[in-house]
């Protein structure tokens, strides 16, 4: 008992410091592809959020100081430690756990096997919970005076999008990574290679060809669902909007001579769009695998207690044939 008491907390601060080290490096990697808008910047993806989320719902609400801790390091990363930057801290930390107790109220299940799931991720983790982010984020440069006033929705509404989609690209993943058991059946083995080849060639010409052939993706995003359910279609979705907002911050491809604010609507549009693409389908693939499932195993158990049932008696149509038998008698 004594050993126990001691692993506890060894491992709640093991738990903890990995989430601010995953939070961390996320957000170094969503630094990496920036967009300016009215002379702002911004993240389209902004991977600590979906991190954050993920992580609380997987480990509990007790990890929140990783979060706090990752989201500090970043903040110093990129400025020194003022009243904004604590109240930045504070925001960071305080729109994963409305996420984490939306979804929990709503009765959300981390396994993601019901469409219902999908759409809390989506309206209550990913639209509602990282409002309180944006605006606080927003409304602390304006009252500090690092961001005009009239500039308030030019920022506000990309730091919102940003979050949303850290939440609805990297939560998913991260939530069905204790679900990997097995790799792929041998039987697909040709079918996922095939898959992978397909999207690893044709995602970067897409997404960096000068003609607007963002649309291609969407086959491919529907072909994973259908075939690899939710982890097929969210890596491919992960993979196509990374490559997207690595173009968009190159100004290449369909982002080519674009404004500022069409490059944020475009890179926006198309990352969501592929987000809810790969996420609502695959979840009402799944879905319906699961009821047929539910189905066979309710037939076969109806099956098993028809035969013990039925256990030793002949066939009910035997017994006439044995009655009208001419040489019976």
């Amino acid at each position: 008992m004594a050993r126990q008491d001691l692993r506890a907390p060894a491992v709640y601060v093991l738990q903890t410091l990995a989430v601010a080290a995953c939070s961390y490096a996320g957000g170094r990697l969503g630094l990496l592809y920036e967009l300016r808008v009215d002379g702002s910047v911004v993240s389209p993806i902004w991977p600590p959020t979906g991190i954050a989320v993920a992580a609380l719902l997987l480990l509990g609400p007790r990890v929140w100081p990783g979060i706090t801790l990752g989201a500090m390091l970043v903040i110093v990363h990129l400025t020194s430690l003022s009243p904004v930057s604590l109240g930045l801290l504070f925001g960071s930390t305080a729109a994963p756990l409305c996420a984490y107790l939306l979804l929990r109220w709503d009765g959300f299940r981390t396994d993601l096997g019901r469409l219902r799931d999908c759409l809390s991720l989506v309206f209550l983790g990913g639209i509602a919970a990282m409002l309180v982010s944006s605006t606080i984020g927003a409304v602390l440069l304006v009252v500090s005076g690092d961001l005009p006033a009239g500039r308030f929705w030019s920022v506000w509404l990309p730091w919102w999008v940003g979050d949303a989609m850290g939440v609805l690209l990297i939560a998913p993943v991260l939530l069905l990574l204790p679900r990997v058991r097995s790799p792929v059946h041998w039987s697909r083995w040709k079918e996922a290679v095939a898959l992978a080849a397909v999207t690893g060639v044709l995602m970067p010409i897409v997404t960096h060809s000068p003609a607007s052939l963002l649309f291609s993706v969407y086959p491919l995003l529907i072909w994973a669902a259908l075939r690899f359910e939710l982890p097929g279609s969210m890596l491919c979705a992960l993979y196509a909007s990374v490559l997207a907002t690595g173009a968009a911050t190159a100004r290449a491809g369909p982002f080519e001579g674009l404004s500022d604010m069409q490059i944020m609507i475009n890179l926006h549009a198309f990352n969501a769009a592929s987000a809810l693409t790969a996420l609502l389908l695959s979840a009402v693939v799944t879905e319906q695998h699961n009821t047929r499932r539910s189905v066979e195993q309710a037939c076969q158990e109806l099956v098993e207690v028809l035969e013990h049932l039925t256990g030793g008696e002949s066939s009910p149509h035997a017994r006439p044939q044995r009655e009208t038998d001419p040489g019976a008698g």
